[in-house]
């Protein structure tokens, strides 16, 4: 039990992703995020604020990101405040780039909460029913219920990592949502990709922008997505090469002294 490992000093660290009530004063604790600045619109400035005052009860806190001028976050991960320690411990994710033959023209990478996963899944099945190339469609989703499509569209509800990974990497282009976990395992397999933010959320708004900025990245917003807009992918932006990694030195944090 966590609370007898406290009582007793012991020197296993407790390791918190976004779980703000775990940790403690005596032993070492680590706090995971990439958010130290909460994008909520208008009260963004407070619900910064009250984050980093969550994220100064630990010892430290881990971004997942690369500390450069190509770091993925942006003005989520950067913070002027020195009562908060940061380190940068890369990019995590579950996959690993390799060269594989191009299997689909398009895979759209379908993820987040309804109504609007299903909402941006209608606009794509509409906006590709006169594509010639051939669609591998990701609903996300466990159940099984079943969509009609053009004859085009090979379509699957969910994908296991080893099956998601060679999907990507077999793809010319994916479109998906622009979550951090989704852009940090794209930018590993070094994707060509065009995001569509989930409408009214902040940080998936920002995230395609600041990609757009950095990398020329192309994004556009669920309304205006056409897809005469993005004949010519090709010629778009890409991610630097990015390779996931954790440096276990890390947990030499943990040890005692």
């Amino acid at each position: 039990m966590v609370s007898d490992l406290i009582e007793k000093e012991s020197i296993l660290g407790i390791i918190s992703d976004n779980r703000f009530g775990v940790y403690s004063n005596k032993i070492p604790s680590v706090y995971i995020t990439h958010q130290l600045n909460v994008l909520s619109g208008n009260t963004t400035w407070i619900t910064s604020k009250i984050h980093q005052y969550l994220i100064k009860k630990f010892d430290v806190c881990w971004v997942p990101d690369v500390a450069s001028k190509y770091n993925l976050s942006g003005e989520l991960s950067s913070i002027k405040s020195n009562k908060i320690k940061t380190k940068y411990i890369g990019i995590l994710s579950r996959f690993k780039y390799k060269e594989i033959p191009k299997k689909h023209d398009v895979l759209l990478l379908l993820s987040g909460v309804e109504p609007q996963r299903t909402l941006f899944e209608n606009k794509l099945i509409k906006e590709f029913s006169n594509f010639k190339g051939n669609v591998l469609l990701v609903r996300g989703i466990l159940n099984e219920s079943k969509i009609k499509t053009p004859s085009n569209f090979t379509v699957v509800n969910f994908l296991l990592a080893a099956e998601l990974e060679k999907a990507i990497l077999q793809s010319s282009l994916v479109i998906a949502r622009s979550g951090y976990s989704t852009i940090m395992d794209l930018a590993v397999l070094n994707a060509n990709v065009l995001f569509v933010p989930t409408p009214k959320q902040f940080e998936q708004e920002y995230l395609a922008k600041h990609l757009f900025l950095e990398y020329k990245i192309p994004f556009f917003t669920q309304d205006d997505f056409k897809f005469e807009d993005i004949k010519n992918f090709e010629a778009k932006g890409k991610f630097k090469k990015y390779t996931a990694s954790f440096p276990l030195n890390l947990f030499d944090f943990f040890q005692s002294k």
